[in-house]
């Protein structure tokens, strides 16, 4: 008998359960247990140490050659 709080054979607490799953699965994109992140390379971790005042100007030129000089020769 329809009792006017089941909605297709589920509970309210229940659509607001799975709504809730969905939107933490597609709504909330990164750091997701599980999911892959995205890596950072080493020309990215090399800039930002450049933009942190790290790293001398010079430094990152040097660095980033010598980067470059690796990356050909494991072609």
């Amino acid at each position: 008998m329809y009792n006017g709080n089941n909605y297709w054979g589920m509970d309210v607490i229940w659509w607001i359960i799975w709504i809730g799953l969905l939107v933490w699965i597609f709504a909330i994109p990164y750091r997701i247990p599980g999911q892959r992140g995205i890596r950072e390379t080493s020309f990215d971790i090399l800039q930002k140490r450049l933009a942190s005042g790290d790293i001398t100007t010079e430094e990152y030129q040097e660095k980033k050659r010598i980067l470059k000089e690796d990356a050909a020769c494991k072609c």
